[in-house]
């Protein structure tokens, strides 16, 4: 059984799983519990105002295992990842410039305890976490630097922004980046966006942020 983003309810004070109806196959170790995410995206306006189009749009499944008082069980969390990309005239060449990702992952609590691996990690350790799964073109980027945080108006309410400098290498040649991210919990999800281009675009640093600020959650599948 699905229960997308619910908490179940612990039974007493030993810590035992409660017998959720329709749950049974978990709370044996039969089967995993599953939670789902909305998926998270800018508006198709935004998109095509700064320039963007849409790359990939895709759910996947992510698995694992915790410890629920003292029982081991296994989960899994649907989540999204929308990407959108940005061809810009660099080095005498048409090329990928900038790179923007949002990404949905659901709250899993479990008795009151959360089971999301990525629900205590700041936004360095998320930066690190998705970076190569968003852009494979840079995603071996080093001496990753925090530059400056800001906030932005998004889903109706003041964010936290951080601002990343690193470098990578485009065709040999060294190149530097700029990272800019957001995380943070929204009708049960957690959401990340992430904006990655070569730090001299200075001029797509607004895109990100335009694009940030439009994004819609639940948005359309």
């Amino acid at each position: 059984m699905t229960h997308s983003r619910r908490s179940l309810l612990a039974a007493g004070a030993t810590g035992t799983i409660a017998l959720t109806a329709g749950c049974l196959g978990f709370v044996l170790g039969n089967e995993p519990l599953e939670f789902a995410a909305d998926r998270v995206a800018p508006t198709d306006e935004m998109v095509a105002e700064t320039g963007y189009e849409e790359r990939a749009v895709e759910q996947r499944t992510m698995e694992r295992s915790e410890g629920i008082g003292g029982i081991e069980r296994d989960f899994e969390a649907s989540l999204w990842t929308s990407s959108y990309s940005k061809s810009v005239d660099y080095m005498g060449q048409t090329r990928e410039g900038s790179v923007f990702t949002a990404v949905s992952v659901p709250g899993m609590e479990v008795a009151g305890q959360s089971v999301n691996p990525l629900d205590e990690m700041s936004n360095e350790e998320l930066l690190e976490e998705f970076l190569g799964r968003v852009d494979s073109t840079r995603s071996n980027v080093d001496n990753i630097r925090h530059q400056e945080s800001f906030a932005l108006d998004i889903l109706g309410e003041s964010r936290d922004v951080d601002s990343f400098v690193g470098e990578s290498e485009l065709d040999g040649e060294p190149l530097d980046v700029e990272l800019t991210l957001a995380s943070f919990d929204h009708e049960d999800d957690l959401l990340v966006l992430l904006g990655v281009l070569p730090e001299r675009l200075t001029e797509e640093s607004a895109n990100v942020e335009l694009l940030m600020e439009s994004v819609e959650h639940p948005a359309e599948t």
